[in-house]
């Protein structure tokens, strides 16, 4: 299983954690069968690093800033490549 914790508290909410979790939650559906594990998208209340964008916790070790811009980079290059890599 891969778990994906986005930040929903105050500053990644105004720095548009909604609309990175509506394209991971797309991004899920779309690739749902080239994943061959379970794939938990939640949310999570103040990560602590609220200057650096919405704050995205991958299997409660890997840190990453997103945005809509670069939340599609982020499922390829990390999610996908690290299904493929197991």
């Amino acid at each position: 299983m891969i778990t994906i914790s986005v930040c929903v508290g105050s500053a990644c909410h105004l720095k548009g954690s909604s609309k990175v979790i509506e394209e991971l939650q797309k991004l899920i559906a779309k690739n749902k069968a080239s994943i061959p594990v379970i794939v938990e998208l939640k949310g999570a209340f103040c990560i602590g690093r609220c200057t650096e964008g919405v704050s995205v916790i991958v299997d409660d070790k890997d840190l990453f800033s997103l945005n809509e811009n670069n939340v599609g980079a982020f499922f390829y290059e990390t999610i996908m490549r690290g299904v493929s890599n197991e």
